[in-house]
């Protein structure tokens, strides 16, 4: 006997209803539902059906199965930072004293609670962090740098470069790797 859906999503014996209906593989329709949602993340359930080639429920049970797996980690709208008065946009270099795993994780912590800094990557090379920040202005920099950079845990040193203008910024990630074929 095939399990009934429920209102909820879940079936009437508690499996969820999208996970019984798709593999473990992304396909085409994941993909282009990824593609499509990264351009648009407001496109209603029936115009992204409509744009990827199947019905509307189909899609809404695929893109709740993307959810729940993980490919899906949130939607959120994308701000002009200097509309909104942040002007200077700053990449950090952070040398860190890497003397115990401890000590590391501290500034990790510390790091992800700034909400100027807007991206952070453990690098490998000169230096073990690289941060993205984001400022008002110049001096607006300077003062975080010196009054919240240098005083988190584990700092050495810090080395600083000035975006001059933006190329190419929140792109969507590329997805032609998970193509067949490819």
């Amino acid at each position: 006997m095939t399990p009934r859906k429920q209102e909820s999503g879940k079936t009437t014996n508690g499996t969820d209803a999208a996970a019984e209906t798709h593999g473990a593989a992304l396909d085409r329709y994941d993909i282009a539902i990824l593609g499509a949602l990264q351009q648009d993340a407001r496109l209603s359930n029936t115009e992204l059906a409509a744009r990827i080639g199947l019905s509307a429920a189909p899609t809404w049970r695929r893109v709740k199965w993307l959810e729940q797996q993980g490919y899906i980690t949130g939607y959120r709208a994308e701000i002009d930072r200097r509309k909104i008065g942040l002007g200077v946009l700053a990449f950090v270099r952070v040398d860190a004293e890497r003397n115990n795993a401890d000590a590391t994780q501290a500034l990790e912590a510390a790091i992800r609670a700034l909400p100027e800094v807007v991206a952070c990557h453990y690098i490998s090379g000169a230096g073990t962090f690289e941060l993205q920040v984001l400022a008002t202005d110049l001096d607006a920099f300077s003062r975080w740098s010196m009054q919240t950079l240098f005083k988190l845990p584990n700092v050495k040193d810090l080395h600083t470069s000035f975006s001059l203008g933006e190329v190419k910024a929140g792109a969507a990630l590329p997805l032609s790797h998970l193509e067949p074929g490819r």
